[in-house]
């Protein structure tokens, strides 16, 4: 059966555009096409679809009050049921803290909107990012018969390599995420940074503005460490969380005795700006074994090359299970390239970590 789709947007052109480039193609369906959060949580509540793309700025019920609407309805449907909102945003400061807002109450991902003056470049470019979001959510939240769903495989507990380390050595924690990053980042950063003092670096995958509102937002709930955006050249210190910029590589170089970001904007890696594995193998040079490894949800393998690099150091690795992740992609594919030394429920690795860190 093909994906059902309910487009939320107050602009005609847009619903058009994106009903035109979903309807080419062959396992997606356009169910409906509204212009306001009242007119979405009607036909919601007679024809519940797949997914929502939801616009953020609309009359009489804006983007926010219709995905706490549609989270209300969800929370009244089994896992296998669950409507999945992918929101539409602007590049302004104010649409990217709105944004975030929105990923951290249970969004999967968003896409901004494109602010070429080419209509026909937009409607192409916003379609292809779409196809891809949607198609990545789908094989791992539609029903098991679903030809988009994958084979399950085991994914808890200690698959490969030796036992935690017990040493107190170290000295900074990494972290990569992706697709549904705000959301994990929201729930088990103030519990680490509760428990933590060393330095955490963070690659979450996301344009530039909006990697400045998730800091922001995250700083606003860990009080006892100062979270910002990774700046060129800058200290690491304790009690401090450096987010990649949206956009922007992170690496770590260590110079005059100390460990610092370096922020560049060299060509993607595989696709990817910033690279958790770029950062991670920055960090294997510059802390060898001294420092932890965490893998959370995300589409695609980035994070996988770098965790190597890592674990030939004897790094412990930590990854997300997929039964908590949006999308197991990131998180899998270090699982199935070995390097991954604990499997665990997004939940239970704050508590993972810190055990690891007290031993």
């Amino acid at each position: 059966m093909p994906v059902k789709i309910l487009i939320v947007d107050d602009s005609r052109i847009f619903r058009s555009v994106i009903e035109s480039g979903l309807s080419r193609e062959k396992d997606m369906e356009v169910v409906g096409s509204v212009w306001n959060g009242i007119k979405a949580i009607e036909f919601i509540e007679s024809s519940p679809p797949d997914i929502v793309t939801l616009d953020i700025q609309m009359p009489d019920m804006d983007g926010i009050e219709t995905l706490e609407a549609i989270q209300k309805i969800n929370a009244g449907r089994s896992s296998s049921e669950q409507i999945g909102v992918i929101m539409l945003s602007s590049f302004t400061r104010k649409g990217a803290d709105i944004t975030v807002k929105a990923l951290e109450m249970g969004a999967f991902d968003f896409i901004p909107k494109p602010e070429s003056r080419n209509l026909q470049k937009n409607a192409n470019l916003l379609c292809r990012q779409l196809v891809v979001k949607i198609r990545d959510y789908a094989s791992t939240h539609i029903s098991p018969d679903s030809p988009f769903r994958p084979g399950k495989i085991p994914t808890t507990g200690r698959p490969r390599h030796a036992t935690a380390p017990s040493d107190k050595d170290i000295q900074a924690l990494l972290i990569g995420v992706s697709t549904g990053g705000p959301k994990a980042l929201a729930e088990i950063l103030p519990p680490l940074c509760d428990r933590l003092e060393i330095p955490i670096f963070i690659v979450q995958h996301m344009p530039p503005t909006f990697t400045g509102s998730m800091a922001r937002s995250l700083n606003s709930k860990c009080p006892r460490y100062c979270v910002q955006e990774a700046e060129n050249n800058a200290v690491a210190e304790n009690r401090h969380v450096y987010i990649a910029p949206g956009g922007r590589h992170m690496i770590l170089q260590h110079k005059f005795n100390k460990v610092r970001t370096v922020v560049h904007d060299l060509p993607p890696e595989k696709g990817c700006r910033p690279s958790v594995d770029l950062l991670f193998k920055s960090a294997a040079r510059v802390y060898g074994r001294n420092v932890m490894g965490v893998i959370l949800t995300g589409m695609g393998t980035d994070g996988t090359e770098g965790a190597k690099k890592l674990k030939e150091n004897g790094v412990y690795i930590l990854a997300q299970d997929e039964s908590s992740s949006v999308v197991w992609g990131m998180p899998g594919s270090a699982h199935n390239a070995g390097v991954v030394d604990e499997i665990l429920p997004l939940n239970e690795i704050p508590r993972a970590i810190a055990s690891i860190l007290d031993q």
